[in-house]
């Protein structure tokens, strides 16, 4: 029996995780569609990319499963939540994942760098 209830407990917070990324992508914000729309469909050097993914109990806004890449966007509120960031940053890297963060500003704004850092993350 508790196997079973630990099970679905389980079952439940996987579910509600994709439920949680499902409503992340159908409400993205324009940095986040610029940045898809650049790295999607394996535009970026044949890689693929998925976005807004559960991982280790969190939500990654992109992943490159194939090199463990992550990249996070940061919007206002991630100035708030710097001490969050940094240990969930943390966390995910301590499984072997690399996160690279932008701020939306940088995706709108200059593309072509943000292309080059996420290139040269790809290459270590």
């Amino acid at each position: 029996m508790i196997a079973d209830a630990i099970g679905s407990s389980i079952a439940s917070v996987a579910t509600e995780q994709r439920q949680f990324a499902r409503k992340l992508r159908r409400h993205a914000t324009e940095a986040e569609d610029i940045l898809w729309s650049l790295i999607r469909d394996r535009c970026l050097d044949g890689l693929k990319f998925r976005r807004q993914v559960p991982l280790l109990g969190y939500t990654v806004d992109f992943l490159c499963i194939e090199r463990r890449l992550i990249i996070e966007l940061d919007g206002r509120q991630h100035g708030w939540e710097a001490d969050y960031d940094a240990e969930r940053t943390a966390e995910i890297e301590r499984h072997g994942f690399t996160v690279i963060r932008f701020r939306n500003a940088e995706v709108v704004g200059d593309r072509d760098a943000v292309i080059a850092a996420i290139r040269n993350a790809l290459a270590t």
